[in-house]
C-alpha cells in the first residue's frame, strides 16, 4: 500500500500541470476557478492535463487512470483536485 497522497499535493500537481499546459503561473491557479471559463482550457488541454496528472502519480499509485466517462465532470480545478484525491488515495 503506497503512503496516501495528500490533497494540498494533488493541487500542486494540478497546478503545476496546467501552468505548463496553459503557459500561466501556478499561483494564478485557484481552486474555485473554472477549467472552461476562468483558464479557458479547451477539451485538448483537459486531455493533457490528464495525461500529465497520469504520468505524474504513475509512479506513487498503481495503475492510476482518469476515466474518459469522468471526465466531462471535471469542470474546476477543486473537481480535478477531489477526483485525483479520492482515487489515488483508493
Amino acid at each position: 500500500m503506497a503512503a496516501e497522497i495528500k490533497r494540498d499535493e494533488v493541487l500542486k500537481i494540478v497546478r503545476d500541470a496546467l501552468s505548463d499546459i496553459l503557459e500561466i503561473e501556478p499561483d494564478t491557479i485557484s481552486e474555485g476557478q473554472s477549467f472552461a471559463d476562468d483558464l479557458e482550457a479547451d477539451s485538448l488541454a483537459l486531455i493533457e492535463l490528464v495525461e500529465a496528472l497520469e504520468e505524474a502519480l504513475s509512479d506513487r499509485v498503481d495503475g492510476f487512470r482518469i476515466e474518459d466517462e469522468d471526465l466531462e465532470d471535471l469542470k474546476t480545478v477543486r473537481d480535478a483536485v477531489d477526483y485525483v484525491h479520492e482515487h489515488a488515495n483508493d
